[in-house]
């Protein structure tokens, strides 16, 4: 198969392909507008944070799979694959322990105020007096918005550190999550309300969908403590910007924030927001699952997919209920020879 990689991806992985068979053109640079063009001709798209809008996917004529080289696919316009015949799939759990590692230093990095410290150092300034005050987390209440991999993975660390971890009571969850939960120690909760009046740490760990889209606005804000903290490393949609900022400057709720709604699309650039320049945020750049662990982990998958794919098996489909409503496009066998280039 013809495979377009439209964002980093590790060599050893891509040699990989080759050897399966499969003709790689790695693009890593790729932004949406290039992406009609570098995918002429290929079956497989593999992004990370790219965006692939309609009408990529309207024209792509030869293409089959969509893959995310992650958990969330909002980048992707799913209604189009799906109506292209297009599947998208994504890589769920690889990356999990690397986000939930984001989102503790995140946490201790608000408490201890370790930025302010690193850059009074750098300048010269010595404000021990300032820098002593610390409420510290052991003991603390920590409120986990969401128990897939990722919120499971933030919880055992939170309790690990001695807090009390809360999250909201699902009796649909599964076995597996709810034996989990137990062993760390979660107590539950009825309410997303109750959640937060009963936490001065939440943190998010959901997907972008038309429900949690702005989860946390001002109604919800108004429930959480003064002083309380708040984490995102999962979308930036989840939450009200303007509606923290306010919450921020009223009753002095300080956030860890590693997503933004008005993120670059490319891997560098400027940013315009207002959050992300509030002295009471710690802000990272949406690098939740960018570490060597996670990134091999989801290549290694990623790899493992694209082989089934070949010989007619999808895996981690997220548009198969709509894709019944047209018949994908047909899976090939791979070419017999290829290489990346």
């Amino acid at each position: 198969m013809r495979i377009l990689v439209a964002d980093t991806f590790p060599e050893a992985s891509l040699n990989e392909l080759a050897e399966l068979g499969n003709e790689c053109f790695y693009r890593p640079d790729t932004g949406s507008e290039q992406l009609s063009e570098e995918l002429s001709g290929c079956e497989v798209l593999v992004v990370r944070s790219t965006r692939v809008p309609a009408v990529v996917l309207d024209n792509a004529e030869a293409l089959r799979l969509v893959i995310r080289a992650g958990s969330g696919t909002n980048t992707i316009d799913r209604a189009a694959a799906s109506r292209n015949g297009i599947h998208v799939c994504n890589v769920p759990g690889r990356n999990a322990t690397a986000v939930a590692e984001l989102a503790f230093a995140l946490l201790l990095a608000l408490d201890r105020n370790i930025p302010d410290n690193v850059a009074d150092l750098r300048a010269g300034r010595w404000d021990k007096r300032r820098y002593s005050r610390a409420r510290g987390i052991h003991g603390r209440r920590v409120g986990v918005l969401g128990l897939g991999g990722i919120g499971l993975e933030f919880a055992a660390r939170a309790a690990a550190f001695g807090t009390h971890v809360h999250a909201i009571d699902n009796p649909e969850r599964g076995q597996r999550e709810s034996d989990r939960a137990a062993a760390i120690g979660i107590d539950f909760v009825h309410s997303l309300d109750e959640l937060a009046r009963t936490c001065d740490v939440l943190s998010l760990h959901l997907p972008l969908t038309e429900n949690t889209r702005h989860l946390v606005d001002r109604d919800l804000l108004a429930q959480l403590p003064p002083g309380a903290i708040l984490l995102n490393t999962s979308r930036g949609e989840l939450v009200d910007e303007d509606a923290l900022i306010e919450a921020m400057e009223t009753k002095g709720v300080r956030a860890g924030i590693d997503v933004f709604t008005a993120e670059p699309e490319s891997s560098s650039g400027t940013i315009d927001s207002r959050l992300a320049a509030h002295p009471n945020v710690y802000g990272t750049h949406h690098i939740g699952a960018s570490t060597e662990q996670a990134q091999h982990a989801v290549a290694s998958e990623v790899v493992r997919m694209i082989d089934a794919f070949g010989t007619g098996t999808v895996l981690h489909c997220v548009n198969e209920d709509t894709l019944r409503e047209k018949a994908p496009r047909r899976v090939t066998t791979p070419a017999p020879s290829g290489g990346a280039s």
